[in-house]
């Protein structure tokens, strides 16, 4: 476990000099995390006195292997805030342990950030969201068989027992759901909120599993973002998640569906998504 704290040190120390060497100064510190997920790392290309950085460059970080996945880290502002943004993400069904997963929030801790936005695509399992709305993360459910925290625990990273009672920020949600009520996005964004089923891939689910899930309450199914929430909250972080609903998951309704089709909705929404984001970054009250 130490040699995970020293690989996690060795990584913000060298995105720190290449942040210096981009121009942006020994005193820069991003305060705001994003994880971009399928389909929507168009984002980071917003960024301004951008600094952009390969994860295969960062010392012990684990590559994307994910088509629609960058791969990248861009630092800089965005909307007049300090930002880290990972083009792309690590996924449990790409073979990495669930360690190297959230290796990247601890290196994003590490480098100053107390908030984190996480995005994700994923199926709808409520009747009433269609392909296309945002999801709001209230809760999540776990279904991956693992946890991030399982092993020894340093308390530089965060507590032995954190709480996951609120994992996904309250003010943050209802600042969300008080923009989306703007006229401005009247037309672009259906917003939802509900609860994310986080299970482990790479395989979609079969109409059986996705109709347990409804059962027990999840309103959307992906294949992230739950370890990421986890590793967030042990470190400290307050935590927004926002899944984009590409297809639905009704499981006895279900179709056959493609990777492509995901990464094709999400293209669609982005728009929406970007500019709901960008709102978010400019408008949000020096109290949240």
């Amino acid at each position: 476990m130490q040699a995970y704290l020293n690989q996690i040190n060795d990584a913000a120390e060298f995105v720190r000099r290449r942040i210096v060497e981009g121009g942006l100064g020994d005193q820069f510190e991003p305060s705001i995390g994003c994880i971009l997920g399928s389909g929507l790392g168009e984002l980071g290309n917003q960024v301004e006195r951008a600094v952009h950085i390969d994860f295969e460059s960062i010392p012990h970080f684990p590559r994307s292997t994910v088509e629609g996945h960058q791969g990248r880290l861009v630092v800089g502002e965005l909307e007049g805030q300090r930002v880290i943004i990972m083009q792309g993400r690590i996924h449990y069904y790409e073979g990495y342990t669930m360690k190297q997963v959230v290796f990247p929030i601890y290196v994003m801790k590490k480098l100053g950030i107390t908030s984190l936005l996480v995005t994700n695509a994923a199926g709808g399992m409520n009747r009433g969201f269609a392909a296309g709305n945002l999801m709001l993360i209230r809760d999540h459910i776990n279904m991956t068989g693992n946890n991030p925290l399982i092993g020894p625990n340093f308390s530089e990273l965060g507590v032995r027992f954190p709480d996951m009672s609120a994992i996904y920020d309250l003010e943050y949600r209802e600042f969300i759901h008080k923009l989306a009520r703007q006229p401005e996005f009247a037309d672009v964004v259906q917003l939802q909120e509900g609860v994310y089923c986080g299970i482990s891939g790479p395989a979609y689910m079969t109409p059986g599993e996705l109709n347990m899930l409804a059962m027990v309450g999840g309103d959307a199914i992906g294949m992230s973002t739950v370890p990421e929430a986890i590793a967030a909250r042990h470190a400290g972080l307050r935590v927004l998640g926002i899944s984009c609903i590409t297809d639905m998951a009704i499981g006895d309704e279900l179709e056959p569906l493609t990777h492509e089709q995901v990464m094709s909705v999400a293209e669609r929404t982005k728009p929406g998504f970007i500019a709901l984001v960008r709102a978010f970054l400019r408008q949000m009250p020096v109290t949240l």
